[in-house]
């Protein structure tokens, strides 16, 4: 059977300008598997990697409130967290769903940890925004608390936080033994916890988060998976973005993608990472990979939507 790996974004879940409340997020949960059942039923063996960027901001936010009941939990801690109950709500909605559809496959939940550099520049600038958006008054409230902020892809104030790049799943050979077996797999949920590889302690953590679009990629490749689809909340990569002349673009090459992310054209906190991640996974081997709308996840397997990246033919 082949292998897809799909990577979610944390708005699969909670999206913008509505409460991110638990009922909410177990109704987007629902509504975001169906297209993955039909995945499913056509006989792909299945990992999925979900954002958590809108949960662990709130999980940030939490702690902060209860700082002076309880010890505030590090942003690692709080990334293997959120994949935990983020994992719950999807696996509760495709074990629901699958049995609704008669579709006989087990699904678990993996907590997995994201190798990265422990000398990586990247931990001394946070860059990567968590949260929800804030107003400017909050943007400022926390600025004077120390916290570091900035302004994302939309121009909306943001939580900012460090991101290594990641360099490996440590887990991926559990994975793997569980695809063999059938098992739909939820795993580096928001990019897993980062840790590095301590010559004396052996795995140790980080107070930092990784971009799960790159980390589907590197788990793609490290499955030798056929296909990476990385699910958004938009039709496809466009030329010309923003502007009256924008046009989704269907199929794209390594060359094209390159030229686009140098260009500048892509949006930092969207679609750039997206393209970066696609253009890696095929660049090492994949056979191709997808961007597109969640709902329209099959429809983009079959190339009738979405954007296609594949590498020279």
């Amino acid at each position: 059977m082949p292998t897809a790996v799909l990577g979610l974004g944390g708005n699969a879940l909670a999206r913008s300008g509505e409460p991110a409340t638990v009922t909410n997020q177990f109704r987007h949960a629902r509504e975001s598997v169906a297209p993955i059942i039909e995945l499913a039923r056509q006989g792909w063996r299945i990992v999925i990697v979900h954002g958590n960027g809108p949960q662990v901001g709130d999980e940030l936010l939490r702690n902060e409130a209860a700082r002076k009941v309880v010890e505030p939990l590090p942003l690692g801690v709080l990334v293997a967290e959120t994949a935990g109950w983020i994992g719950y709500m999807l696996q509760q909605s495709l074990q629901n769903a699958l049995a609704a559809a008669r579709v006989q496959r087990d699904v678990v939940t993996v907590i997995t940890q994201t190798l990265v550099d422990r000398y990586d520049p990247a931990l001394n600038h946070p860059t990567k925004p968590i949260g929800h958006a804030l107003s400017s008054q909050e943007a400022t409230r926390l600025q004077e608390l120390g916290r570091a902020v900035g302004k994302d892809g939309a121009g909306d104030w943001r939580r900012m936080a460090t991101s290594p790049v990641p360099l490996e799943v440590i887990e991926f050979p559990i994975i793997k033994r569980l695809l063999d077996q059938g098992t739909m797999v939820i795993a580096a949920g928001g990019g897993g916890p980062p840790v590095y590889q301590d010559p004396i302690l052996g795995l140790e953590g980080l107070d930092a988060v990784v971009d799960k679009d790159r980390v589907s990629a590197i788990l793609g490749n490290q499955l030798e998976a056929e296909v990476l689809m990385l699910m958004t909340n938009v039709d496809a990569v466009f030329d010309g973005w923003g502007t009256p002349k924008a046009k989704p673009i269907r199929r794209m090459t390594l060359e094209q993608a390159g030229a686009m992310i140098a260009s500048g054209s892509l949006d930092e906190g969207g679609m750039k990472p997206k393209v970066e991640a696609a253009a890696w996974f095929v660049q090492r081997g994949g056979s191709r990979a997808i961007i597109a709308r969640l709902s329209e996840g099959p429809a983009a397997l079959r190339g009738e939507t979405g954007t296609t990246i594949m590498g020279a033919a």
